[in-house]
Order: structure tokens, then C-alpha cells, then sequence
């Protein structure tokens, strides 16, 4: 893979501009945005980067800052999803505070936003409280946006509770966005002033970078990222006004920042520190760049999936219409299409020739092809049948080429696929037999005991991470689970495996 990123580069510049900014006020609350640890967009955009480098990061402040996390009520009632993983807000929020933990840094608290309520939100807190973990209240900000006297007073961010912090930067972080940070930072900054102690505000958001023009495919592989919040990128024009430079920001930041300059002069009874948007931010990650142009490549293959995953979500009724459409026209803006990601048309290409051959229709199922790009540029493809979903035979097979193994070789003992499928039909009486990537794994592993070809290939399945997939029809929860834990970094087109409106965990 080529390098497009350092990150120890960003880790120096980043640290001092944090330390730089924090010793402009006696605490700072610091708002981090996007994700602090396992960034796996960032990654994908920067190639070099490290999904923890964050966590390195506040390792590097842990004897001067503190975490505070927050969530929304919201996420956490209707359970939503963390897509690269495949688990809840709420659960990835307690992987989160195990995870600073077990790096010597202090979560002093949860804080559950815009609070209504509702009973799965008690029961999350009771959970948490139960295990040592303090867990706060916000509510939804009385007079906000328009009214700045209510908001600023007991009955707007008064009415929330006060975390009790001691280090002098304060970490406000989330799962993902839409969690509360910036409300949550300026409640805390309230209450400091009603106790006569000086507190500054400032933020840590990776994307947009400021420093690279408005057209940069990395700035819009974010907002393709970010199409259901809505957000757009564009030209900061308090920076522009102020200092007569263009530095891109996006439309929520640029529409809060009067809001947060009259916000900061009714609390503080003094001017706003900053003078733009802009200013708040401490990002220095465009810094990072040693490679524009591996970088630029690198983020048009994430404005493709984007665009791949947007079409699946709106035929399982997750997004709307105008998401697709959204992602299509910042495709087209680049001149981007679907088979420039080389797996798509691979995929396609399998799904095709096995119609042809008239071979992969498995238990009703439609014909399916699967496509895998290794780590050196070899491709390697798979189909279904009546013994393997596609995504199956396609990691078979690619661990197979990486072992020098012929393709026509078995590497799954017949016996053990026939138990496997014996037992789906007779005992768990589930209506395919077909194995799906969580269950060839499995019965890799078992052959592997009296196979050495299985052994071996089965060393090489750690080379698939970070590896581009593409399948011919949307991920069954069962090749979803295993293409996760392999670390391959899917997409598929917006069609259904099977023609059964309910495919049972298949």
C-alpha cells in the first residue's frame, strides 16, 4: 500500500497546537469530533493513518486532560448502529470507556443528551451506574436557538447537571456525531463562570480540512460520509471576512458561530476569543499529508463506497431518495463511476459468467459473484452454489492463491460441510444449507486438523484485512459477521441475495 499519510508528523503538530490552545485558559473544554478511536474513514482517506492515533494522542496528555463522553438520548432508543462494526452507539459507548481506561486515561462521566425520558435511557444509566460509571443529564436547551437570555440562565443550560472535572483540558467525545459535544462543552463552561472560574472552549474535528481547497476529494469523501446529517461543505466567511483567507469549514459550524459569539459574551460578560469558525478549530491532520496524490485516489474510492452503501441503505428503507441522489451528484463532480472501485466490475463479471455456466442458484437464492483485491493487486473472485454463499468461496479462494494452493483443490472436507448443512436443515430447521463466511470459517478451521493444506491456508486469512470486496448482491448477516472480523472493507450492489423476504440470519 502505498503512503499517503505520517503519523508522527501529526502526532507533533497536533499535541503542541492542543497545549498552544490550552494555555490560553485556565481549563479548556475540547471538543473532539468525529471518531476517537478506530477511525476507520480516516484510514480508508489517508492511507498511513492509524484508526488509534487520537488515542495516542491524549496519551501524550493523559497527565493534563480528562474524558468526558457524551450520547444521545436518542441514538440510544432507537439503537442505532455504528456501521463499520456492526454494534450499537451504547455498546460501542461502553467499548469506548474500557478502551481509555485501559490506557491510564479518566472517563469522569457519561452525559446523555437532550434527555426526554424514556425508559430505555433510565435502564442504560441504572446499567452504567451499577458498574461505577457516572452518568449525567442534559435536556433539550430551552430557547435555543433564538432566545440567548433563556438560553443562558438556569433554565437553559443551567437545568443541566455540572460534571465535576479536575485536569485542565477536558476531552468532550461520542460514538459518532449528532451526540451533543458542542452543548455539552458550553454547559460545562456555563456552570465554571456561575462558580467565578475562567473556562475556554475549542475544537478537534479531522474533517473538513481547513487548509485544503473546497474541491479536494478528501473534503468530499466527508461529506459524502456525513449525507444524512446534512452537512455541506464550504468556504468559511467570518475567516474570510476576518483575515482575508479562504479555509473551508462545514454549513453547521458556519451557521452556529453567531449563536456561539453571543452565547460566549452573555456568560463570560467579554468578547469571544475567536473570530471565526475557523479559529476554534486546533486540526492540524492536513499537516499530515506526505502524499496529495495517493491521498486524492485514496478518498475517490471512499466517495464510491459511500455512494455503493447509500443505494443499499435506501432498498432496506434506511435513508431516503435524496441521500442517493446526493451521493450520485458529488460522484459525478468528480467524474466518478461505480466500476472504478476494480472489485465492482469483478464481482459483476463472476456473477455473470456463473448465470452463463447456469451454476450458483443455492436454495432459491439469485445468482451471486464476490470479488476480493489483495494486497499485492491480484483479484480474486467467487460465486455461490449450493454449497457456499459467493463471499465464501471467495475467501476460500483467495486464501488458497495466497498459499499456492490450486483453486479446483478442496480445502473444506466434504463431511464437514455436509454436518454443517445436515444440522441447519434437520436440527436448527433453517432453510438453506448453503454456508455462509461465518460458517466456512468455522469449518476451515475443522478441516484444518487433518488437512495441512486447510492449515495453512487458513494462516493466511490475516493478509485479507484492509483488503477491497465487492459482492454482486447486499451482505447477509452471516458474511457480514465474517468479512468484519476478517477487517475487509466491503461494499455490494443494492439487490437482495435471495428472492425470501426473510433470510433468517443467512
Amino acid at each position: 500500500m502505498k503512503i499517503g499519510f505520517d503519523n508522527e508528523k501529526y502526532l507533533k503538530e497536533q499535541s503542541e497546537e492542543i497545549r498552544r490552545r490550552a494555555g490560553k485558559f485556565g481549563k479548556l473544554y475540547l471538543e473532539f469530533g468525529g471518531k476517537l478511536m478506530n477511525d476507520y474513514h480516516a484510514a480508508r482517506c489517508l492511507p498511513g493513518y492509524d484508526p488509534n492515533v487520537k488515542l495516542r494522542l491524549l496519551q501524550t496528555l493523559k497527565d493534563h486532560a480528562e474524558v468526558i463522553l457524551c450520547l444521545f438520548s436518542g441514538d440510544i432508543e432507537r439503537k442505532k448502529m455504528r456501521a463499520d462494526f456492526g454494534i450499537s452507539y451504547a455498546d460501542d459507548a461502553l467499548k469506548l470507556i474500557d478502551d481509555l481506561r485501559s490506557l491510564g486515561l479518566t472517563v469522569r462521566g457519561v452525559v446523555i443528551t437532550r434527555f426526554a425520558g424514556q425508559p430505555s435511557v433510565m435502564q442504560f444509566r441504572a446499567k452504567l451506574e451499577r458498574r461505577g460509571v457516572r452518568v449525567y443529564y442534559h435536556y433539550k436547551t430551552a430557547g435555543y436557538p433564538a432566545d440567548v437570555d433563556t438560553i443562558v440562565s438556569d433554565l437553559g443550560y443551567g437545568k443541566n447537571e455540572y460534571v465535576n472535572t479536575e485536569k485542565p483540558i477536558v476531552v468532550v467525545t461520542a460514538p459518532g456525531p449528532g451526540s451533543g459535544k458542542f452543548a455539552t462543552c458550553l454547559t460545562q463552561i456555563y456552570h465554571e463562570y456561575r462558580k467565578g472560574r475562567v473556562a475556554g472552549y475549542s475544537k478537534f474535528e479531522s474533517f473538513p480540512v481547513w487548509n485544503l481547497p473546497l474541491d479536494h476529494p478528501l473534503n468530499i469523501a466527508y461529506e459524502a460520509a456525513t449525507i444524512d446529517l446534512n452537512d455541506k461543505n464550504m468556504i468559511d466567511p467570518y475567516h474570510k471576512e476576518a483575515y482575508g483567507k479562504e479555509t473551508v469549514n462545514y454549513n453547521r459550524d458556519v451557521d452556529a458561530f453567531p449563536l456561539l459569539v453571543a452565547i460566549w459574551q452573555k456568560m463570560t460578560n467579554g468578547p469571544c476569543p475567536y473570530r471565526s469558525p475557523t479559529d476554534m478549530g486546533v486540526n492540524r491532520i492536513g499537516f499530515g499529508i506526505v502524499d496529495d496524490e495517493v491521498v486524492r485516489n485514496a478518498s475517490k474510492q471512499e466517495i464510491i463506497r459511500r455512494f455503493l452503501r447509500y443505494q443499499c441503505l435506501f432498498a432496506e428503507g434506511a435513508t431516503d431518495r435524496e441521500s442517493v441522489e446526493r451521493a450520485k451528484e458529488l460522484m459525478d463532480n468528480l467524474g466518478l463511476k461505480t466500476e472504478d472501485r476494480i472489485v465492482v466490475e469483478a464481482a459483476r463479471r463472476a456473477a455473470e459468467e456463473a448465470h452463463i455456466r447456469g451454476k450458483g442458484k443455492a436454495g432459491g437464492s439469485i445468482v451471486s459473484g464476490a470479488a476480493i483485491q489483495l494486497d499485492d493487486g491480484r483479484v480474486v473472485t467467487g460465486r455461490n452454489s449450493d454449497e457456499m454463499h459467493a463471499a465464501s468461496a471467495m475467501v476460500i479462494n483467495a486464501v488458497k492463491v495466497l498459499s499456492g494452493i490450486p483453486l479446483q483443490l478442496p480445502l473444506i472436507a466434504p463431511n464437514v460441510i455436509q454436518s454443517i448443512a445436515r444440522m441447519k436443515q434437520d436440527i436448527l430447521k433453517v432453510g438453506y444449507t448453503s454456508l455462509n463466511l461465518d460458517e466456512a470459517l468455522i469449518g476451515l478451521a475443522v478441516s484444518a486438523t487433518t488437512n495441512p493444506a486447510a492449515g495453512m491456508a487458513m494462516e493466511k486469512l490475516n493478509l485479507l484485512r484492509g483488503c477491497e470486496v465487492h459482492m454482486t448482491h447486499m451482505v447477509t448477516p452471516g458474511d457480514e459477521a465474517g468479512l468484519r472480523r476478517l477487517g475487509c472493507r466491503f461494499t455490494s450492489d443494492p439487490y437482495y441475495a435471495s428472492s425470501a423476504l426473510f433470510n433468517g440470519g443467512q
